[in-house]
């Protein structure tokens, strides 16, 4: 949770404080801040399989070059299959992918090299050492051997000192490790992570997080999903929600954050209370903590918070408090208010 600041009221039928109009002349001088362009563009794409499962509805979304697209959803939501199905390993039952402007399905060869997956599952020769393993990922590919592109994959990923250590000597994360360094052994411009850090322990979650940075300040796109609703919060620049096979919103993290989220005022009251005195009924407010906190919840968009109001009305009735504090939704909990607001509307 991030505290903030408390909202004022606005007087009725005024807006906040603008600037004054520009002229002709300062409105050109501003520059238009473009969107980058797509990477990696999805039309009209479905899944529906030959038992009439329809793990995909038809989804439309354009992953813009050198962002991390965060696709959040809960199990079963059809996150595996769309990066699937992107990756050239399920075939769409309809629509169109591009990626890097390479057709997925007629210039596979060509677009399947701009892609680097890091599957949920550790799939790899457990007898192999690991330079080996990592070196014939890139060889797969068709590119030649490059030493010194290899070291530093594995330097990143704190590997370079186990690159002659078999993989089955290796702990689970340093495995996933590995899984990094094989997708990224012949140098994509797309990454596709799927759940990267499920099973690693916290210091290395941190690395990751500050590996996938450097990736995209490297030029690379990368797309990740996840469980971990801090992953998104800390790294991705666009967030995606997918419930039940549909894409039910695509929007810049600040952005949802701040349409979707919702501030909460908690004062910490002098003396306990028994129950909310009627005269706060406007306030719809919950009492918590045995009856010493005041909680009220509302809506950061709207023009009239009611804060000020509230906390004259209760100083009129006599109701003190020691300490107050706000705070913002996170956005796990915007998500989970998500997914169960979809659960309701399709019953």
């Amino acid at each position: 949770m991030t505290t903030t600041e408390l909202s004022d009221d606005r007087t009725p039928g005024k807006s906040a404080t603008a600037p004054g109009p520009l002229n002709a002349a300062s409105q050109q001088s501003v520059p238009q801040r473009q969107p980058a362009p797509a990477i990696v563009s999805i039309r009209n794409v479905s899944k529906t399989y030959a038992s009439g499962l329809q793990a995909l509805k038809p989804i439309d979304l354009d992953i813009r070059k050198g962002e991390i697209f965060a696709l959040l959803g809960p199990n079963g939501a059809g996150k595996t299959t769309l990066i699937n199905i992107i990756c050239g390993i399920v075939t769409p039952t309809t629509g169109k992918i591009t990626a890097d402007g390479l057709d997925i399905q007629r210039e596979f060869r060509g677009a399947r090299t701009r892609i680097g997956l890091v599957p949920q599952e550790l799939t790899t020769d457990r007898f192999e050492s690991v330079w080996a393993t990592v070196s014939f990922s890139r060889g797969l590919f068709g590119h030649a051997s490059n030493p010194s592109h290899m070291e530093k994959v594995l330097r990143d990923l704190s590997l370079w000192d186990k690159r002659k250590d078999s993989i089955q000597t290796l702990s689970g994360g340093m495995k996933r490790r590995v899984m990094i360094a094989k997708a990224l052994s012949h140098e994509p411009t797309i990454l596709f992570l799927d759940e990267p850090t499920a099973g690693v322990d916290v210091e290395l979650r941190r690395d990751m997080w500050a590996l996938v940075r450097r990736l995209r300040e490297g030029g690379v796109t990368v797309i990740l999903t996840t469980h971990y609703i801090d992953e998104a919060e800390e790294m991705a620049d666009r967030i995606g929600v997918i419930s039940k096979g549909e894409l039910v919103l695509v929007e810049e993290k600040t952005v949802l954050m701040k349409k979707l989220g919702k501030k909460r005022l908690t004062l910490v009251l002098q003396e306990p209370m028994t129950g909310i005195p009627p005269e706060l009924a406007d306030w719809a407010m919950t009492l918590k903590a045995g009856g010493h906190e005041l909680e009220y919840t509302f809506d950061i968009n709207m023009e009239h918070t009611g804060v000020p109001t509230l906390l004259r009305r209760l100083s009129d009735l006599g109701i003190a408090f020691r300490d107050l504090n706000t705070a913002q939704s996170s956005l796990e909990e915007i998500f989970v208010s998500l997914v169960s607001d979809r659960k309701v509307n399709t019953r």
